[in-house]
């Protein structure tokens, strides 16, 4: 029994985990839809996810990733949502304040590498709440391969699941509320760009839900400017997204290094902890087996035998405790290895600098507050083209200044 027992310790505990990762198919439209049904979709960057109290070597949640990962993650649902041609145009916005016919928000609630979970949440312009939903997935061993198709994101199937539901519920929807969201994100953009003119087109309600009160006339001519400018405010958001692409394309080896890193030492750290666990308890067990041998016999060459045995067992339990003690050790280095990773990787997701109709912008603050500048400049433009300043107090139209550029 004893030598049994010490066999077992000798042998080891390891434990490998083969893990293969589930997928979904994405749907692709089969025909070109009518591009008159076709909504427009905003991703806006996503919620963190991250407690005020968070504590990295606790949680293994790093703000170094998590700042990227709010931007990479819907530039990726993006090109997603783009490949199936079911939509219009597919943006990632800075804030809820750029117009568009449906708005997707997301929190990242899980991602380390292996695991994923999001909370998503859509929203149309009518103030309409679609859905949320929480997808989540385990990624594989063959989800980092080299082989593998590199057009496809290790969190491919949490994209791809989001992508069917979405079509899947717009699928449902009557055509008459599919063009009352394009309208109702028209007349948005007339009522911010000139409210005194559109303002009334459209009834908030302390919700804010928004209904139709009535549309313009289809002889109106300051709607064909307006939606001249609309289309440059598209281009602004475009150009956003050059940005948001640049930082995608940028990183994507550095984060996709991080992930398949992070990811192994993840399982590592799971099979060390389980298997210093099971040493050490093997371990025990040996040296309590050793000890009870019964040393007294009376025949000498049989208590030698029982002696060498139970100092053998003695030694390997000691070991076999002394390398569950090392792996505990080697686990944490792990831990601090994917930290090391983290802040290396926060470094090269610094942002950048756009360039927007041959003149050079620097983009300061956050998206979203570079977002606001550039619809300030919008909204000047349209008023210096149309001679009216859209302000409560204005009696006269004055000249206005364009901003300069910077840098």
């Amino acid at each position: 029994m004893l030598l049994a027992a010490l066999c077992v310790a000798a042998s080891g505990c390891a434990v490998n985990e083969v893990i293969t990762a589930e997928e979904t198919e994405l749907i692709i439209a089969e025909t070109p839809p009518d591009e008159a049904m076709l909504l427009d979709i905003g991703v806006v960057e996503f919620v963190g996810g991250i407690d005020a109290d968070n504590d990295p070597e606790e949680s293994g949640i790093y703000e170094e990733i998590r700042s990227a990962e709010v931007r990479y993650l819907p530039y990726h649902l993006k090109t997603t949502l783009q490949g199936t041609g079911h939509w219009g145009a597919v943006r990632v916005i800075p804030s809820r304040s750029a117009f568009t016919d449906v708005v997707i928000g997301g929190e990242i609630e899980e991602s380390d590498g292996e695991f994923i979970e999001l909370k998503i949440t859509v929203d149309d312009s009518r103030g309409q709440h679609w859905y949320e939903k929480t997808y989540s997935t385990q990624t594989g061993i063959s989800s980092y391969s080299e082989n593998r198709d590199r057009r496809m994101d290790p969190y491919q199937k949490v994209f791809n699941d989001i992508a069917n539901d979405l079509k899947e519920y717009v699928d449902a929807l009557p055509p008459e509320s599919i063009r009352e969201v394009r309208q109702v994100t028209e007349l948005k953009f007339f009522a911010d760009m000139a409210p005194k003119a559109y303002g009334e087109h459209l009834n908030i309600d302390e919700e804010g839900k928004a209904t139709i009160v009535r549309l313009p006339a289809d002889n109106d001519p300051s709607v064909d400017r307006l939606r001249q400018i609309r289309e440059r405010d598209r281009l602004v958001v475009d150009t956003l997204n050059e940005h948001y692409a640049n930082f995608y394309y940028g990183i994507a080896i550095p984060y996709h290094s991080w992930r398949k890193t992070a990811r192994e030492e993840s399982i590592n750290y799971r099979q060390v902890k389980r298997s210093a666990a099971l040493q050490t308890l093997m371990g025990a067990v040996v040296i309590a087996g050793a000890l009870a041998v019964d040393s007294n016999s009376s025949s000498y060459s049989k208590r030698q035998m029982q002696r060498s045995l139970q100092n053998i067992a003695i030694g390997e339990g000691f070991e076999a405790m002394m390398s569950g003690i090392s792996r505990r050790n080697e686990a944490g280095m792990h831990r601090e290895s994917i930290k090391e990773l983290s802040e290396s990787f926060g470094a090269e997701a610094a942002p950048m600098v756009v360039t927007v109709e041959g003149e050079t912008r620097r983009l300061t603050g956050t998206a979203a507050a570079q977002y606001e500048s550039w619809r300030r400049l919008l909204k000047e433009i349209y008023e210096a083209e149309t001679g009216f300043v859209e302000t409560a107090d204005a009696v006269d139209p004055d000249p206005v200044r364009i901003a300069e550029p910077t840098g």
